[in-house]
């Protein structure tokens, strides 16, 4: 039986950011220093496949300092911790090294630096997020308020309306950003925005790439955790461009091949903490019951790369 013909649109960039990408192998590179176990407070990057690759190799996760020993060394994730967190290791004298990417730590210095200026801090994000949580416990309870939506913008009970500042988690839609940003300077003339946008060049980048391939496409597949903002919002990039179906799968075992029955138009993408090896297997899964025609839709080139701390450069 001849399989029907499928073309997918493969998205680039897609997958792995420098900030994930610098994470990993701060905890490959840790295992390799002290050996195992590694405790990482919080999951490294939001991706169950590389989670559990790094498990197996050593690294132990948990959700809180007090669950580590003071004689192994301790990872803080990639997406940010209040500052009580480190302060808390260094009390303890234990061996902790920061895997915070560098542009979540360019918004935490970015909100303290609008903190000693004594302005009030409004944060752009989604409560409970690693992330968010993080930035908010860069500063004193009360010095930073969280808006998740524009609605939320008109209940904020503000210091001073005259001496306030915003900042954004760094994997929000670009698009739901602008509408809080407009609520914000609307009510507040005199807030003061970030110098540059805080939105991340690789969540900005993936999403471009999945609005240059929507007009192409009949759906829409994204491969990343269900715990990953930046994936979530890849789905809604999808679905507001105009893809009738966008889809959130983990791997391939996750696709609804019931959803996407009569497609003839894929487009595929990948979450910032999502491996290639993972989109490599969703395409194979397609290979199988397609005739396949694989087309690549770039709308950026990523060279960014960040250093490792020096404390992993280092021999022992």
């Amino acid at each position: 039986m001849p399989r029907p013909p499928l073309t997918i649109h493969l998205a680039a960039p897609r997958g792995f950011c420098a900030g994930v990408d610098r994470a990993i192998k701060i905890v490959e590179m840790a295992l390799e220093k002290w050996g195992a176990p590694v405790y990482v407070r919080h999951e490294i990057v939001h991706n169950r496949y590389v989670v559990d690759g790094l498990r197996e190799k050593g690294a132990i996760f948990v959700e809180d300092l007090e669950e580590c020993p003071e004689d192994r060394p301790v990872i803080f994730s990639a997406h940010g911790v209040p500052k009580a967190v480190p302060a808390e290791a260094a009390r303890r004298e234990m061996i902790f090294v920061d895997a915070t990417c560098p542009l979540v730590s360019k918004v935490h210095i970015e909100a303290a630096r609008h903190s000693e200026e004594g302005l009030q801090i409004v944060m752009i994000g989604h409560a409970g997020h690693p992330e968010t949580v993080g930035t908010m416990g860069q500063l004193p309870d009360g010095e930073v308020l969280l808006v998740e939506t524009p609605e939320d913008v008109a209940s904020l009970d503000v210091r001073d309306p005259q001496r306030l500042a915003f900042v954004t988690q760094t994997t929000l839609s670009i698009d739901d950003t602008r509408e809080i940003v407009e609520a914000l300077t609307s009510r507040f003339p005199a807030i003061v925005g970030p110098h540059k946008e805080d939105i991340c060049y690789a969540t900005t980048n993936r999403q471009e790439a999945v609005k240059a391939m929507a007009p192409a496409i009949d759906a829409l597949l994204v491969i990343g955790a269900p715990n990953s903002s930046n994936s979530k919002r890849l789905v809604e990039v999808g679905a507001r461009a105009g893809c009738r179906y966008s889809q959130l799968v983990q791997r391939a075992s996750d696709i609804d091949w019931r959803a996407i029955e009569g497609v003839e138009s894929l487009g595929i993408t990948a979450g910032a903490s999502a491996p290639e090896v993972l989109v490599n297997e969703v395409v194979d899964a397609f290979r199988e019951r397609y005739d396949l025609r694989v087309e690549l839709v770039e709308t950026a080139v990523e060279r960014v790369e960040f250093k490792v701390p020096r404390a992993l450069r280092e021999p022992a």
